[in-house]
């Protein structure tokens, strides 16, 4: 039957079409929905699904998993395999039993990342074979093959949507009803799963000549496909690209052949060369880093085809950002010599300056807003993390002085300690990061004696990817209830010499909190607590200026960057963004800020 889906549910209908007996995943734009798709599906379906704490311990479950002969797959953006990274680059050495399955999803413009970083790199620096679809039933289909691949081969395999392809959705031919699994054979205990570097240097032979066998697998996989042309000139192209491709083809009307390659690494040789036998120009298309073009260099280069390639190193294609149907057109006409129509330029009025923002009535506002207040006068650093609080270093607030990756906040605060002793540092970082990577961090600081004060944004989920569940919550990924991680307990178990747990928006009470913790003469941790607005939304009536108490004084204004209060021609005005907080209202000075509006 056929299914509107988009193209990360499609890969969660591939990974149940496989027989997937175990998933795993760390949220992150643009892989999220892979991940809450299977979750709605595992208590019905009889299969195991988790949030991890990070990308790292979710590789090594659905490892575990593997290992004892299920099939796993594991979901994460592309920079959350940073930090799977030392797990995968082992497990190519070591293999695994059952199929194990990684979807990386990529980032490329970026829209939600700290980098643009290509998997196929990855998959390339780690031996392993990878996927690249370029549309939602294509990625369900290879999804379901990239379990028997990774079997067959005894390595796990890697799929590399792009965000188009992540979110675009299409008509998916799909099988609703899940493949029967034998029950796993269990973990049988070999000398094997145990990388002495003596077994190391062996497997790392092994691993080597599997990429021959990943070479012939491809070259009859039916994800690698040849458009028919009459013209000696020709394109390669890969995932989301191909179907610009396509589209640019047609509307040029151009008579050309195309090799469309869906396993982008290893190249499949033998069926590229045959491609190749009937051009004498060839212009590779692939959206971020030349991985098909750099194979394709080597590949001419080392069976002697005298053919003229084109693509990234002349910058005919685009190296940054997302590709579309334009660039590809501009591409393609310069590699063809055909003058493209100058379009009639159409004036279209400025966009409006919309700077992204904290959402009206967002704890992490008040938080920032008290450490500002008691650091006043002091040349502090505030270090921030990955999370919508990176949004704390917008105007007015400016409380986010670095931002790096996944809990970094205490770390570099930690290192810009180290040469300025004297100097406060306050580390933000979100509930979830604790327990992705900030505990380590706090650990190391205390070990080494450092002196910062470490500020656990709590708003009882993870708010930035859509709301899923972490350790500190009572219910996990499937909806089961679970005896939540005290976030502040753990802070003292680490070591921290001061711990506290306070509300932001109780605004007194939060800046006195800030300022015994950049007091203490060690690691003190203020873990304000919360809940993010977009969960409690409503449930509190907006409020009023009083015109006759406002002093046009500019406080509420100018200092926190409420996008529910703005400039009206007698004065402040609120909104009916306005969620009853009461922030503003407890700065006012005039107590001008009054109950009285509407429940939005």
């Amino acid at each position: 039957m056929k299914k509107l889906l988009m193209g990360n549910e499609a890969i969660a209908y591939g990974a149940l079409e496989a027989g997937v007996q175990v998933v795993t995943g760390y949220p992150g734009t643009p892989s999220s929905e892979i991940f809450t798709t299977l979750a709605g599906m595992a208590g019905e379906r009889g299969f195991h699904a988790e949030w991890s704490v990070n990308e790292k311990v979710a590789l090594e479950v659905a490892a575990g998993a593997a290992y004892a002969g299920a099939r796993a797959m594991v979901t994460m953006k592309q920079v959350g395999l940073n930090v799977a990274a030392d797990p995968l680059m082992t497990l190519a050495y070591i293999g695994v039993k059952g199929g194990l399955v990684l979807v990386v999803a990529d980032d490329p413009g970026p829209h939600s990342s700290q980098n643009e970083q290509d998997t196929r790199k990855f998959a390339q620096f780690a031996k392993l074979p990878v996927l690249d679809p370029s549309t939602p039933q294509e990625a369900k289909d290879m999804t379901r093959a990239a379990f028997d691949i990774s079997e067959s081969l005894g390595l796990p395999v890697i799929i590399r949507p792009t965000t188009r392809t992540c979110h675009v959705c299409q008509d998916v031919e799909v099988d609703e009803k899940q493949m029967e699994r034998p029950k796993p054979g269990g973990f049988q205990k070999d000398p094997g799963w145990v990388i002495f570097p003596s077994l190391a240097i062996k497997r790392h032979r092994w691993l080597n000549q599997q990429q021959d066998e990943m070479q012939k697998i491809f070259e009859n996989s039916p994800f690698n496909k040849i458009h028919p042309g009459s013209r000696r000139s020709g394109i390669v192209t890969t995932g989301v690209a191909y179907n610009y491709v396509l589209e640019v083809i047609e509307q040029m009307q151009l008579d050309i052949p195309v090799l469309k390659i869906g396993t982008s690494y290893p190249l499949p040789v033998h069926s590229t060369l045959q491609f190749l036998d009937g051009i004498d120009r060839v212009l590779v298309i692939e959206e971020q880093e030349p991985v098909l073009e750099d194979q394709l260099i080597k590949m001419i280069w080392q069976h002697r085809r005298p053919l003229v390639l084109r693509g990234k190193y002349n910058r005919l294609v685009p190296r940054e950002g997302e590709l579309d149907v334009d660039k590809v057109k501009r591409a393609v006409a310069a590699f063809f010599e055909i003058d493209l129509p100058c379009k009639e330029e159409k004036k279209l009025p400025p966009l409006p300056v919309r700077p992204p923002v904290l959402c009206a009535g967002c704890p992490h506002r008040a938080s920032f807003y008290a450490f500002k207040q008691a650091a006043r006068g002091t040349d502090a650093v505030f270090t921030g993390d990955i999370g919508c609080y990176t949004l704390g270093n917008m105007a007015p607030l400016n409380a986010v002085d670095t931002c790096l990756c996944m809990g970094a906040s205490i770390t570099l605060g930690t290192g810009l300690q180290l040469v300025e002793p004297e100097r406060r540092v306050v580390a933000f970082l979100g509930d979830s990061t604790f327990f992705h990577t900030g505990i380590p961090g706090l650990i190391n600081a205390v070990h080494n004696g450092a002196r910062l004060t470490v500020v656990v944004l709590d708003n009882r989920t993870t708010a930035m990817t859509g709301h899923q569940s972490h350790p500190g919550l009572t219910r996990n990924a499937t909806g089961q209830r679970v005896e939540p991680l005290e976030i502040a307990r753990l802070a003292e178990a680490c070591g921290a010499g001061l711990v506290q747990v306070v509300d932001p928006l109780a605004y007194d009470e939060a800046v006195q909190a800030a300022r015994e913790a950049l007091e203490f003469q060690g690691v003190s941790v203020l873990v304000m607590r919360r809940e993010c607005i977009a969960l409690v939304k409503g449930q509190n009536p907006s409020r009023r200026i009083d015109r006759e108490k406002c002093l046009d004084c500019g406080v509420c204004l100018e200092e926190l960057g409420c996008p529910a209060l703005f400039k009206g021609e007698e004065g402040p005005v609120i909104g009916t963004a306005c969620t009853g907080c009461d922030l503003c209202k407890q700065i006012c000075p005039a107590e001008a800020i009054v109950e009285g509006g509407e429940v939005q």
